[in-house]
């Protein structure tokens, strides 16, 4: 049989990428040989607005605004970073706040990403019970900010709500509820051929790959490459709450499913044991002076490091707001995990990396 070459385009609008970004595959016969990819169909113009149109103590507001799965990572990173700037401490009760939303955050993008690893293996019936079943988190993260998705819940020297021992209890019975709900999805993922099984081997990252392309977050412990940046910050106390870094050696489809899932395991254990030992005292420190000078703040939002450069000159306005985020910087490895697979495989494979073009396309 003769091998035939043949260009085929993977998004920027495709029916398992409704993404900016796009893919170009080489194919001979099923087999791609080559990627091309280009990040660059979008630009929001976020970070020249932090610059221009707002001071510096609104942006958090604005930032947040770059992704509703990430909205909390986004603007902690940028608040934290002034906090950095302007020398303040805030209060432990607030940082075991900020902590919960995290993880709670973590949790509704997880289950995001494995509704829609199911969708792509034909189990229609799985994805509509996790998307059904992501409403909890929705609930959750609702009774604690007010909000369901740009929470705008995070301000500079703490945050803008406290929680009452009646909001605690409920979110304790909401947190039993689910990890329930998370075992049953954990006997699907590792025992069902159809669901997961079947993409043993499928789209796998080596450890070594993984070192070599600079892979990050769930893409990178599924290789093995332990790394996660809540294991060596101190801007908040997860050493404190339980966390405990997860991973996982295959670096296929299936091993980046059951990390996740992992994952949303220690979340929900981090979220009670913030629920249990809650401290007390202010929810807001005051904080007095405009930024000056530069400094850099990295968080572990649920797809990898995200990392917030900002500059000030000790007026209102900033000079520099620079976001690098992570799937902006696990994209070389994306494309070198397509080369060599099955043209057929490249849904399923998309689906496992969870890609967030909204942060990207800032």
């Amino acid at each position: 049989m003769s091998k035939k070459t043949v260009e085929i385009p993977l998004g920027s609008q495709h029916i398992s990428l409704l993404e900016p970004v796009r893919f170009k595959f080489e194919c001979e016969n099923e087999k791609i040989i080559r990627v091309d990819s280009d990040v660059g169909f979008v630009h929001r113009g976020i970070e020249r607005a932090c610059t221009t149109k707002f001071k510096f103590d609104t942006i958090s507001t604005v930032v947040a605004r770059i992704c509703g799965l990430c909205a909390i990572t986004h603007s902690l990173s940028y608040t934290v970073a002034i906090e950095k700037l302007l020398e303040g401490e805030i209060s432990m009760k607030a940082k075991y706040l900020r902590i919960l939303l995290l993880e709670l955050d973590r949790i509704h993008s997880h289950m995001l990403c494995l509704s829609h690893t199911c969708e792509n293996a034909g189990f229609e019936a799985m994805f509509m019970r996790i998307m059904g079943d992501r409403e909890l988190i929705m609930e959750m993260q609702e009774l604690v900010t007010g909000n369901r998705v740009q929470f705008d819940f995070i301000t500079i020297g703490g945050v803008n709500r406290d929680i009452s021992s009646v909001k605690v209890q409920e979110l304790r019975k909401t947190l039993t509820v689910l990890t329930q709900k998370i075992e049953g999805y954990i006997e699907e993922f590792e025992n069902n051929w159809s669901l997961s099984l079947k993409f043993k081997g499928i789209g796998a990252l080596s450890l070594e790959n993984a070192y070599k392309f600079n892979a990050i977050g769930p893409l990178a412990r599924a290789s093995g490459l332990k790394i996660d940046v809540r294991n060596e910050i101190d801007y908040l106390p997860y050493d404190k709450v339980g966390f405990k870094m997860q991973s996982r050696s295959g670096g296929d489809i299936h091993a980046r499913n059951t990390l996740r899932l992992d994952e949303i395991r220690n979340s929900i254990e981090i979220c009670n044991n913030i629920l249990d030992g809650l401290p007390e005292g202010e929810i807001i420190t005051k904080i007095k002076g405009k930024p000056l000078g530069e400094t850099i703040v990295r968080f572990e939002a649920p797809r990898g490091e995200l990392m917030y450069y900002v500059k000030g000159n000790g007026s209102a306005m900033l000079d520099r707001v620079r976001i690098k985020t992570p799937t902006f910087a696990c994209i070389p490895a994306f494309s070198d995990i397509f080369v060599g697979q099955d043209y057929a495989d490249a849904p399923a494979i998309l689906a496992s990396f969870d890609p967030c073009l909204s942060c990207t396309a800032k």
